[in-house]
C-alpha cells in the first residue's frame, strides 16, 4: 500500500446555515478552487488517495459531504436541488467567490445544477463518470443486477468491483487497487452514508428517471461554462452514451471517454485523467 499525503490531510470543519460542513482541503493554495462533489453512497473518505496526490499536485483541492452525508450533520437531501443548494451552502460558507467543480456519478449531475443554479458561483465544470438531470433516449436502462447492488446498504467488493470496473482481469486488479488505497481512511472507522442519506439519493435519482428529455434540454442548455464530460466507454451505472448525448446540448464541452475502464475510469486512469483535468482548468 501507498503512502499518501491526501491520506494525512485534516478535517476541517466550516459553519453552514444547514449544517456544520466537514471537508479536507490540500495542495497549493491561491487561484480558483476544485471543488469535489461525491458519488451516490460515497463520503470523503472513498476518494481515491492517489487520484487526490495528482490532482493537488498544482491545485487547491477541496473534498467535503454534503448535508447529512457521512461527517457532515444535517437532514439528509432527497432532490438533485436539495444536494446543488448544499454545495452552494458548503462554498459559500468557505467564503469562495468563484469555484471549478468536478462531479463524479451522482456529483456530475449536482455539479451541473450548481453551474445553472449560480452561475457567478462556478468557472468551469468536469462531469465524471456522470450524465446530464434526467433519463437520455436510447439510454441502455439499469440492469437487474446494477439496481440489486444499489439497493444494498452492505455492498461487498465484488459488488463494487462489478460497478466500477468492467470485467477484464486488467480492470479489475485496478479496482482492486483503489479499494487498497482507500483502505487507509476506511479502517479509522469514519462514518458511512446511513441508510436515510442512500434512500434520499435514491429517490433523487428516481425522480430524475422520470425527467422529460426536453427538460433535460433546457438545463444542458443553460450550462454556459466550459465542460469537460469524461467517461469510461463500460460504465455499467451511468452509460457513455449519456455523455455523448449532453455534449451535443452544451455550448463549450470536450468529451473523453477511456477505452477499457467503467464508472471509476478517473482511478483506473488517474494520472492520465488528472492530466486532462488540469490542462482543461488551465486552458
Amino acid at each position: 500500500m501507498g503512502t499518501y499525503l491526501a491520506d494525512k490531510a485534516e478535517d476541517l470543519i466550516v459553519e453552514g446555515p444547514s449544517a456544520r460542513f466537514t471537508y479536507r482541503r490540500m495542495g497549493p493554495q491561491g487561484g480558483v478552487p476544485l471543488v469535489l462533489l461525491n458519488r451516490f453512497r460515497g463520503t470523503i473518505d472513498w476518494w481515491d488517495p492517489e487520484f487526490l496526490d495528482y490532482l493537488a499536485a498544482d491545485h487547491d483541492v477541496i473534498v467535503f459531504d454534503n448535508v447529512g452525508v457521512g461527517y457532515t450533520d444535517g437532514e439528509p437531501r432527497d432532490s438533485i436541488e436539495g444536494f446543488a443548494q448544499g454545495a452552494i451552502e458548503f462554498i459559500d460558507a468557505l467564503g469562495l467567490s468563484q469555484a471549478d467543480l468536478l462531479g463524479w456519478s451522482l456529483g456530475g449531475i449536482v455539479a451541473q445544477r450548481v453551474a445553472v443554479r449560480r452561475p457567478e458561483l462556478v468557472r468551469k465544470v468536469v462531469v465524471a463518470g456522470s450524465g446530464p438531470a434526467g433519463w437520455v433516449p436510447d439510454a441502455p436502462p439499469f440492469s437487474e443486477k446494477v439496481l440489486g447492488i444499489m439497493a444494498k446498504p452492505d455492498a461487498d467488493l465484488e459488488d463494487m468491483l462489478y460497478l466500477f470496473y468492467p470485467e477484464t482481469e486488467t480492470a479489475r486488479a485496478s479496482g482492486r487497487e483503489h479499494f487498497d488505497h482507500v483502505a487507509t481512511r476506511l479502517a479509522a472507522g469514519g462514518p458511512a452514508v446511513s441508510e436515510a442519506a442512500a434512500q434520499g439519493m435514491l429517490t433523487a435519482a428516481a425522480t430524475l428517471l422520470a425527467a422529460p428529455f426536453d427538460e433535460v434540454v433546457a438545463e444542458l442548455e443553460a450550462i454556459k461554462q466550459p465542460v469537460l464530460y469524461a467517461n469510461g466507454l463500460y460504465d455499467v451505472m451511468i452509460p457513455a452514451h449519456n455523455s455523448y448525448v449532453a455534449v451535443q446540448h452544451l455550448d463549450n464541452a470536450t468529451l473523453v471517454l477511456y477505452a477499457g475502464a467503467g464508472h471509476a475510469f478517473l482511478f483506473q486512469y488517474a494520472k492520465a485523467f488528472t492530466r486532462q483535468v488540469a490542462d482543461f482548468l488551465a486552458a
